[in-house]
């Protein structure tokens, strides 16, 4: 039995702002699955003779790690939108922005039909500042064509010197014509947690899972507790809108400072012994107060943990609009000094046992933001689902992605208003508080 120290992502696509885990998981390999059949050894022969007839006759002499570079990121490419080659310094760059500091521009990104697509904005970020919204296609970086680039090298292109501006051209749905936004890249410092008093209620935005996420949660609540009162307070909003993911220890570990017991989470691989079950311990942060979580078509992966887990024990009412839908989980594997893949190695599956890949979260309670006249029709996402290549749903029709806005003044948030208000009892609902039934987890 091979026994790889690996690195385990569930969580923020790969891009300008990616984030991974460095906490070990261990991959077993058997012998009988990396013994190649001789037809494989026909194929591997095949791709050696098509290199060096590439290397002997293309029209300029080629690079020749460059070549082996690109084969490797297209055959993970084409397993899926999320698995991709990471050069050492791509491996790097992630190890550093799992701390929550880094360079760049703010960004959540994917790869579809061939263009930069935008998961999401990082609230606070360059980005977020100049206009960027989720659900934009970047076409162009600096006025090079984006189409014929990988993700990788899409990435490398955003990313340069802090204070140095870079161009993007944008197309978005509803707009005529594909429009240019400058960026000032700087230093992004992800504070994943914010809070505030909403009066009664303790608000907790965050906004990806990195390390310094459970800790910041634990913060806030503590400190809104104390400052709100446990007699005069009425319970916490948990905001995971437009949160693209992250660590899978830190969703846990969110999940369970609002469970006392059951499972939170399972993955499941391709073999039946591969299968991990994550379950919550004792101790509920809030003392068991109501919890309401805000998710939207931006929520995805360990945001869609937490919902999901939270839902399922009818913990929390899930309230606002289908969430992303990306419900695989990610494995870094280093290369020694040549960088890592990052290979799709499971599903998971919320308590309850569903897969929410290319599905999404359901809301409890359905609520849309009333949108500006020119962001009608262009701030949806397609999720998952609308991503060519990915995993298709386990059982079940595919439908994923949804609404992915949030007002700047929670003046205008329906969603938020909605909440406090069925939290201070001025609005009612079957579905808050939940209420366990039939179809609850049983612990």
């Amino acid at each position: 039995m091979i026994r790889k120290a690996s690195l385990l992502l569930v969580g923020a696509l790969m891009g300008a702002a990616a984030v991974t885990t460095l906490s070990q998981m261990p991959i077993n390999v058997s012998v009988a699955a990396n013994a190649a059949a001789t037809d494989t050894y026909r194929q591997l022969n095949l791709f050696g003779d098509v290199f060096e007839r590439v290397r002997s006759d293309y029209v300029e002499v080629p690079d020749d790690a460059q070549l082996i570079e690109s084969a490797i990121n297209g055959m993970l490419t084409s397993l899926d939108p999320h698995s991709s080659y990471m050069s050492p310094k791509s491996f790097r760059d992630m190890q550093v922005q799992t701390r929550g500091e880094f360079g760049g521009l703010g960004i959540e990104v994917t790869m579809e039909e061939g263009l930069v697509k935008v998961v999401s904005p990082i609230d606070d970020t360059p980005a977020a500042k100049a206009g960027v919204l989720a659900g934009d296609y970047i076409t162009y970086i600096d006025g090079e064509q984006v189409q014929g680039l990988t993700l990788n090298e899409a990435v490398e292109k955003m990313r340069g010197p802090v204070n140095t501006d870079i161009v993007v051209t944008v197309r978005r749905k509803g707009s005529a014509e594909p429009f240019d936004i400058t960026i000032t890249r700087d230093i992004i410092r992800i504070r994943s947690v914010r809070w505030r008093e909403e009066d009664d209620v303790g608000y907790v935005r965050v906004t990806q899972f990195n390390e310094q996420t459970f800790d910041g949660l634990k913060e806030g609540i503590e400190e809104m507790t104390a400052n709100i009162g446990d007699d005069k307070l009425k319970g916490f909003v948990i905001d995971l809108r437009n949160n693209p993911g992250g660590l899978l220890d830190q969703a846990i570990a969110v999940s369970d400072a609002f469970l006392d017991r059951g499972e939170i989470v399972s993955t499941r691989g391709r073999e039946a012994e591969e299968t991990q079950r994550y379950n919550a311990r004792a101790g509920d942060l809030t003392n068991g107060k109501p919890v309401i979580v805000l998710v939207n078509g931006g929520s995805a992966s360990a945001s869609e943990i937490v919902a999901g887990a939270l839902q399922d024990h009818r913990r929390a009412t899930i309230l606002g609009t289908r969430s992303f839908g990306k419900g695989s989980v990610q494995t870094i594997i280093p290369l020694g000094a040549n960088g890592a893949i990052r290979l799709t190695t499971a599903r998971y599956y919320t308590p309850s046992g569903t897969s929410i890949q290319a599905k999404g979260i359901v809301p409890d309670i359905e609520s849309l933001q009333d949108l500006p006249e020119d962001l009608v029709g262009r701030v949806d996402t397609k999720g998952e689902a609308g991503l060519r290549g990915h995993l298709e749903a386990s059982e079940g029709e595919e439908e994923s992605g949804s609404q992915a806005y949030v007002p700047s003044d929670p003046k205008d948030d329906n969603q938020l208003n909605l909440a406090l208000d069925l939290l201070r009892g001025k609005q009612a609902n079957s579905a808050f508080p939940p209420v366990s039934d039939s179809a609850a987890v049983k612990n």
